[in-house]
């Protein structure tokens, strides 16, 4: 028997009507076992989009990893795809899944519900249009449906849906779904979503979802089908100012100089006059060319190459705009951010990587204003920010970007920060204001410098930054360095930690986040040294690698010479020359180094000494060998 073939113009009319209809990009999200998966299910199973073979194999899940008991379907199987995620009954990674109505087309992400997984509801919810907040009609709002609202109103997503779910197992009470609407608005007044629709509905068999339910004859509202349909999402990207961030310099032979990147808002036509947002460099468009051939406007979202009538200056990275139309330029402003990493805090003064659109540059949190209290959104004082707490702060940038504020372009306002050791994402951000700090401080133009203090001196000048656990010999060390140094005839200057801790940073502690502002301080003051011409011993534990790096990027790359001394932890312990080993083992001092609090050892340092082995004498005088044979000191004086 021949197989039917499909009707050619019935497949072309089909892929045209989808074509023509609007999209719609929506995320589920709410507290553990509110039934997002279940409702995204639902939702596919119901718009005939599975085919027969999923069908059986859902059936066959459901047996084995179903909660649902007996031989009924796992709606929630269908999108917890995960093998971690099936047996567990949790979802644990973003899910995205399409489906389609009559009307309208859809991207729904199906984000997880435990507090562990926040950053990934975050991540979906960066790119949606409208929320389904879910709440199990059993339990009301919880800290988590607060925490996924406060999110969702954090990214900016303007339009939401309070899905109450598992009506059926509260008897279709009309009572409860009231008291938990009321009480959902009343926290999330201040949230300023356009729209706001409560529906009663039950994932599990489908009341109210694509069609009314008889079970709630009291509600009179639109299923979640119909307000899905019909709510009004408005566009207005074209609308916004000209923007495209270079993503590529295109330059396939010599004839051909274009800048490839997405449009992320606004329209641009040959003849525009266009900024390079940071340097101020203007011209005119030449031409926009795509793949399909060259066009006659590009709009928002759309792929191009655009090539300028002038050779000027652009590079990955750049933000080009309209001449009359730009963006900010600035190397600090203040911010929002979600914080992802669990095994590291958020702490002011230790440097990431911040990267907005293509451009990545080095970033410090200058000051943490305030941590929010997602239960009642207090503002909390704070000196660090864990995993999935949201905070308002100011970032120091390395050099000035190209950006808008969040509220009036997500692609252009928006960042993350990255640490700088393991390349993990670490935050995600908007931008909320360019700080006009310090605008009238410029760099003073001085006739004596850094060269020529150190040619007065005869020397080269240099940060030796001894590094190393409490007892393992930094500062005797580090004293017979200078003494012998200063017997050959240099200049120098010890700065040691027990000694600084008496007077510029005697306001500091031992928390993870002072220990940070205390090694950025001495780093500071350690550049100063340099610049006078001085070789500067430094005698901290400092025991972040992150921390030693920003020391280390203070100065020339010749100028940072790191000596580990290396002596075990019980050697060091053993000596406890202070009792304070003993004293935190007793639990009378608290973030104590090798104890209860880290040390990372550095991993290419350029002198590595360990009193294990030799004398304090003898490696004190390995160190001034290898000044010596590098030509950092001068001759010996008579």
């Amino acid at each position: 028997m021949a197989e039917a073939v499909p009707d050619v113009a019935l497949v072309t009319d089909y892929l045209a009507e989808q074509e023509n209809k609007g999209l719609l990009r929506f995320i589920t999200c709410g507290s553990v076992d509110d039934g997002k998966s279940t409702l995204i299910g639902r939702l596919l199973y119901d718009s005939k989009l599975i085919f027969e073979d999923q069908l059986a194999t859902l059936s066959r899940d459901s047996r084995k990893h179903g909660t649902v008991g007996g031989d009924e379907i796992d709606f929630a199987l269908l999108v917890d795809g995960l093998e971690a995620e099936r047996e567990q009954g949790i979802t644990i990674d973003v899910a995205y899944r399409f489906f389609t109505t009559e009307a309208r087309k859809f991207i729904v992400a199906d984000t997880p519900g435990h507090e562990q997984y926040t950053r990934n509801m975050a991540t979906g919810a960066s790119n949606a249009e409208l929320a389904i907040i879910l709440v199990d009609a059993r339990q009301g709002v919880l800290p988590q449906t607060r925490r996924h609202s406060f999110i969702v109103s954090l990214v900016g997503i303007k339009h939401v849906i309070l899905a109450v779910n598992k009506i059926d197992l509260v008897d279709h009470s009309q009572e409860v779904f009231e008291r938990i609407v009321a009480d959902y608005r009343s926290f999330a007044a201040s949230f300023g979503f356009e729209t706001l629709q409560a529906i009663p509905i039950s994932a599990r068999y489908g009341d109210n979802v694509m069609s009314r339910s008889e079970k709630t004859a009291w509600y009179s509202g639109p299923t979640l089908k119909e307000q899905l349909e019909t709510v009004e999402v408005a566009d207005d990207l074209e609308q916004k100012p000209f923007r495209m961030v270079v993503q590529w310099v295109n330059r396939p032979n010599l004839d051909f100089r274009g800048f490839s990147g997405t449009l992320a808002s606004g329209s641009v036509k040959p003849g525009d006059d266009l900024v390079v947002a940071k340097s101020g460099r203007t011209s005119k468009v030449k031409s926009i060319v795509t793949y399909d051939g060259k066009l006659a406007e590009a709009f928002a979202r759309d792929a191009v190459t655009i090539q300028l009538e002038d050779e000027i200056d652009i590079s990955r990275g750049d933000v080009l705009a309209k001449a009359t139309e730009r963006p900010e330029v600035a190397d600090q402003f203040q911010a929002r951010l979600i914080w992802m990493q669990d095994d590291h805090d958020l702490l002011p003064g230790r440097p990431y990587l911040l990267k907005c659109g293509a451009k990545t540059v080095t970033a410090t949190v200058t000051e943490l204003k305030h941590k929010i209290d997602i239960n009642n959104f207090d503002h909390l004082a704070a000196k660090t920010v864990q995993l999935n707490e949201v905070a308002v702060i100011n970032l120091g940038l390395s050099e000035p970007i190209a950006f808008d504020a969040y509220e009036a372009n997500h692609e252009t306002g928006s960042f993350i920060l990255i640490d700088r050791l393991s390349n993990h994402t670490v935050a995600a951000g908007m931008i909320d204001f360019a700080l006009r700090r310090a605008s009238n401080v410029h760099l003073q133009a001085l006739d004596v410098h850094k060269a020529s203090r150190a040619a007065q001196k005869d020397q080269k000048p240099a940060v030796l930054w001894f590094t190393g656990l409490s007892g393992a010999g930094k500062s005797t060390i580090a004293n017979l360095v200078e003494k012998k140094l200063q017997a050959g005839g240099q200049h120098t200057y010890l700065l040691d930690g027990d000694n600084v801790r008496h007077g510029l940073n005697r306001d500091l502690g031992f928390t993870e986040a002072d220990r940070v502002e205390n090694i950025r301080r001495v780093a500071e003051t350690a550049k100063l040294f340099v610049d006078a011409g001085l070789i500067v011993l430094v005698s901290f534990i400092s025991p972040f690698r992150a921390e030693r790096r920003l020391a280390r990027e203070l100065v020339e790359e010749d100028e940072f010479i790191e000596i580990y001394v290396s002596t075990p932890l019980e050697l060091a312990e053993k000596r406890d020359p202070k009792g304070l080993y003993k004293k935190a083992r007793e639990g009378k001092i608290k973030n104590f180094t090798g104890i209860d609090s880290p040390y990372e050892p550095p991993e290419n340092a350029e002198i590595v000494v360990s009193t294990a082995e030799k004398s304090p004498d003898e490696l004190a005088d390995q160190i001034v060998a290898h000044l010596s044979d590098r030509g950092y000191l001068s001759a010996p004086k008579d």
